[in-house]
């Protein structure tokens, strides 16, 4: 026989392949430790290695498309570029009618296949929604269209297991006894949709659940090729037979005279007593059954032959075969000698600290694969956020590598910005949410996108920062007119926004709106701002694979959108979240030809040279079982429904199958969010095994080297620690005048004054800001002084009314946010009784009251003269001849303590003025009282306390001192404006941190949280 089509098999081995095929054996296995996809390819060409053109009479079934594509692939390799008619390739998990009659699996020989089409996916969601509201409504309760979409997802998850099952909803009125909670009951009412609605419904459309057809399309084919076999072989390869038309398919598969079923990973040495005990979680479970089925014995079942069974090979078997062992028999592993050091030869193990260690070191070994042209290599994880951190640090260096698991729709841009635009609108353009649109890089407006997002940024600090401004397009334009200091192109561009805009947020002020129409006018909008002005909108919204993944999820939804009826305008936002969950992005098939990332199910039948098990903790792998929502565990069990473990046992079969691979390394984090993780049951099971046979394990100790080598990537050479900043600007830009209040910043952190006065920055307020107490404290004493100005000399009788009076005109001012008005009115009519109380008391010795007035210092320095300047709330003009000084407070008010030290130098320095006649219209008089206010509008509204215990002239005299000594000093052109000198004496609430770069140099371990 000659060997043209795979020259690596030697002519007895491919006499050995051929004799296997044709032997009328028809049930075979393939062990972990050998590359399943290569094997199969390797047999079946050795049965059409005389006559290539036969390959195209064979039919192979395999589980899913990726196994197809792999299979496509390994008979590619060994052509060598010859020509080659490949087999039909049918994926039995994502086969659909037209795919199967077009491919011939329906049977060339027989009638075409009389079933109805199955109900789209995304069809069947609406579907499922619109029935769930209006049996909401029947029942006086109140569905969302999102939560309907949520629960129409979870409704048809429900109704796949039990097609998928072979079971009848008929069923269902028997399941909840009266002694079990009453909310099964109400659950089993609900679920009448799915008894008789939902038939109904599916009947008048023609259709059947995508479960139900898949159910049929193989019965009837299991049908045909029992009736009439084919003639070419049959090959049912890579399947367990999990799903119960699959398991019929194969029995007839068995059964034929041209058929053959291989499966993956049947366990042929595990003792008699453990394989009588495997129970729904263990890896074999779907092949026990299978082979009951089949009525077979694991002896009757062959060993698929090939070159690669050595004796490291059956070692590593061994191994799994013991990992894997039934926890009914665990005790075996107490006198277990059966292992050689060879079978954990190219197993290694990463445990990292977190997460994004955990990614660093796969990134690490799979770029190794990549340096080597020989190899392959792929991270199987079933976390999406690791496949998604690994991915990213590939693309440190330059490797793009090809996620199977895709993105999700909502975070591809396109995704992302129809939710954002789609929010603008409904939130009535809210700052943050109208900044998150106008800032995403889509957004352009006909304009270069750098200009779009320029104009955005000032239409940000004219209007945004703040109080939130009125709500609606409108609002924004009007309070935009009322700011005077801005560019008038702004409110052009404004307007232009407003105009593309118009059409859907009209629809939001209506009372329903239809889902299309709501669609419909929200892509026209989202087109126009995607539009920059070198390309139309369409072409930058839908371009790539991102866009077209989008492009044709909206097309589909479009077409059933009609379905959900009309709902309020305002849920949209959520509707679409709901429908895109689930739906992905995937990448094409351009990256990197020799690394992958694959989700468990991707990667079955798969053999890469380095294969990775990333996130091996339990909740990822294996995930945690969801709570049902629809039937308890009892519930499920008599209703036939398989358990949660039935999961756990395939997941349990993916790792078996993985950890055959020559050279495996095992991942898990220590840490996840913060919290300490478990790891995966597996893991824990590998650890068990390798000390129980005192095998001298380095898996963790190589795989500490992978920890070791990425972070060496990152790690500087050396490290300095940083000086806080200490800056010493020229003396002739530092400032010569300050306010009272800004002499304690330059006391306490002059680092704040260099900021402010020397570089001129000034801190943004935050979006949306609540109505602060600094806006509070602003209209507090806006009262008060209007109150004052009323009446300086004394107060009339009706001094209550005048008093709230003027507040009610402070708190209803247009520009005013209606939150401050809402919080703080109430409080303040505590402060007002209060006020009025203590005004009466000490009227009696007051000449006049002077509220919020202006004064000066000027001194001299060094450098040239310096001015002091303040603004006192309140000066009382005494009948002795003295003045007393008042400063409202409507926050923390500074200690007698802390004015006596000198670090409060607002009222000492106040009094310094005064000595000097520096308030205008005030003659020069001594001080004989400092008072603080404390307004809080709580309990009695507030509180009048000493600023300190020593006489105010002293004080005067004494923080003047001081002032001129500081001034003194910082006209020093080599003193310079440090940032926090004196830790225990910093602001608490310092604007400038962030700029000094605090948490760089304030913890000795440069680890400040």
């Amino acid at each position: 026989m000659t060997n043209s089509i795979h020259p690596d098999l030697s002519s007895a081995e491919v006499d050995w392949l051929s004799h296997a095929v044709h032997s009328g054996k028809h049930v075979w296995t393939i062990p972990p430790t050998m590359g399943f996809i290569d094997a199969l390819a390797d047999g079946l060409l050795a049965e059409t290695d005389s006559n290539p053109l036969t390959l195209s009479e064979i039919t192979v079934l395999l589980p899913t498309r990726r196994s197809a594509r792999s299979l496509r692939d390994a008979f590619l390799r060994r052509s060598d570029g010859s020509a080659l008619i490949l087999p039909r390739l049918m994926p039995l998990q994502e086969i659909d009618e037209d795919e199967a009659l077009l491919s011939g699996f329906g049977g060339a020989e027989g009638p075409p296949l009389d079933i109805p089409p199955a109900e789209p996916p995304l069809s069947r969601q609406i579907l499922l929604a619109s029935l769930i509201m209006e049996q909401a409504g029947h029942d006086g309760r109140h569905s969302s269209p999102d939560q309907a979409a949520r629960l129409a997802q979870e409704l048809a998850r429900l109704l796949d297991e039990v097609q998928t099952a072979r079971l009848s909803f008929t069923a269902l009125a028997e399941l909840v006894p009266e002694t079990l909670a009453e909310h099964w009951q109400v659950t089993l009412v609900f679920l009448r949709i799915l008894t008789s609605r939902w038939p109904e419904k599916l009947a008048k459309r023609g259709t059947i659940d995508p479960a139900e057809h898949r159910n049929r399309v193989f019965a009837a084919q299991a049908k045909a090729w029992s009736q009439n076999p084919p003639k070419g072989l049959v090959v049912a390869a890579g399947s367990t037979g999990s799903v119960p038309v699959t398991r019929d398919l194969l029995e007839v598969v068995a059964k034929l005279p041209n058929g053959c079923v291989i499966l993956p990973g049947l366990d042929q040495t595990m003792d008699n007593n453990s394989w009588a005990c495997v129970e729904d979680s263990h890896p074999q479970f779907n092949l026990k059954g299978l082979l009951e089925r089949l009525g077979l014995g694991r002896s009757e079942v062959s060993l698929w032959p090939t070159e690669d069974a050595n004796e490291t090979s059956h070692d590593r078997q061994n191994l799994i075969s013991e990992i894997m062992r039934p926890a009914a028999t665990s005790e075996q592993w107490s006198s277990l000698n059966t292992l050689h050091a060879n079978a954990i030869a190219g197993i290694q193990q990463i445990e990292a600290p977190t997460p994004r260690e955990e990614a660093a070191a796969i990134a690490l070994a799979l770029r190794r694969v990549a340096e080597d042209k020989d190899q392959t290599g792929a991270l199987v994880t079933p976390d999406r956020n690791l496949a998604r951190r690994v991915s990213a640090e590939m693309e440190h260096w330059n490797l793009s590598i090809n996620d199977s698991g895709g993105l999700p729709l909502s975070m591809t841009p396109p995704g992302v910005f129809l939710r954002l635009t789609a929010a603008m609108v409904t939130e009535d353009f809210a700052p943050v949410p109208l900044l998150a649109a106008l800032k995403h890089p889509m957004a352009a407006g006909n304009l270069d996108p750098p200009e779009f997002r320029n104009r955005a940024r000032e239409l940000e600090r004219t209007l945004l920062r703040g109080p939130r401004p009125p709500p609606g397009m409108d609002g924004l334009r009007q309070s935009l007119k009322s700011h005077h200091n801005h560019d008038p192109a702004l409110d052009i561009w404004l307007d232009k926004l407003a105009l593309v805009i118009a059409p859907f947020a009209a629809l939001m002020e209506a009372d329903k709106v239809s889902l299309k129409d709501l669609l419909s006018e929200h892509l026209l909008m989202a087109e126009h701002l995607a539009a920059s002005d070198e390309i139309a909108g369409p072409l930058r919204l839908w371009a790539g694979p991102d866009g077209e993944a989008v492009a044709s999820f909206l097309a589909e939804l479009a077409d059933s959108a009609s379905h959900l009826g009309k709902n309020n305008p305002r849920d949209y936002p959520g509707l679409l979240d709901a429908f895109m969950e689930g739906r992905v992005a995937r990448a094409p098939y351009s990256s990197h030809p020799r690394l992958s990332i694959l989700g468990p199910l991707e990667a079955r039948l798969l053999r890469p040279d380095v294969l990775i098990l990333g996130g091996l903790n339990e909740g990822s792998w294996p995930s945690d079982s969801a709570t049902d929502p629809w039937m308890s565990r009892p519930m499920r069990t008599a209703f036939g429904l398989s358990p949660p473990e039935r999961r756990i046992g395939q997941a349990a079969h993916d790792i078996a199958q993985a950890l055959g691979a020559t050279e495996v390394i095992m991942t898990r984090s220590l840490k996840s969010n913060g919290a300490p993780t478990v790891a995966s049951r597996w893991w824990q099971r590998y650890d068990q095994v390798v000390k129980a046979v005192d095998i001298p394990a380095h898996s963790k100790a190589i795989g500490h080297n992978w920890l070791e080598w990425s972070a060496t990537l990152t790690r500087p050479e050396s490290f300095k620690a940083r000086a806080a900043p200490a800056p010493t600007p020229p003396v002739e830009v530092r400032p010569r005048r300050l306010s009272v209040s800004e002499i304690e910043t330059w006391m306490r952190d002059p680092y704040e004054i260099y900021a402010k006065h020397v570089l001129g920055l000034r801190a943004l307020e935050p979006l949306d800001a609540d109505a602060s107490k600094a806006d509070y404290g602003t209209i507090v004493h806006k009262i008060l002084q209007k109150f004052v100005e009323a009446y300086p000399d004394a107060l009339p009788d009706d001094a209550a009314d005048t008093l709230h009076e003027i507040a009610r005109e402070q708190f209803s001012r247009a520009d005013l946010a209606p939150a401050i008005q809402a919080f703080w009115q109430p409080r303040f009519k505590l402060i007002a009784d209060w006020f009025l109380g203590e005004e009466r008391k000490r009227r009696h010795g007051v000449v006049k009251v002077y509220p919020e007035k202006a004064g000066s210092l000027e001194l001299n320095g060094p450098a040239g003269p310096f001015k002091l300047v303040a603004k006192a709330d309140r000066i009382e003009a005494k009948s002795d001849g003295t003045l007393s000084i008042v400063d409202y407070k409507t926050g923390a008010t500074p200690t007698p303590t802390e004015v006596d030290a000198g670090y409060s130098p607002q009222l000492p320095l106040e009094v310094a003025i005064a000595a000097t006649g520096g308030f205008e219209g005030i003659d020069s008089k001594a001080v004989s009282e400092l008072l603080y206010w404390k307004l809080t509008g709580r309990e009695e509204g507030g509180k009048s306390s000493l600023a300190g215990t020593k006489d105010a002239g002293e004080l005067g005299s004494e923080y003047l001192d001081r002032l001129k000594q500081l001034i003194n000093e910082f006209d020093k052109p080599n003193t310079a404006y440090a940032a926090r000198p004196h830790p225990e004496r910093a602001l608490k609430y310092g604007q400038t941190a962030h700029l000094a770069r605090h948490k760089e140099w304030a913890s000795a371990d440069g680890d400040d949280e």
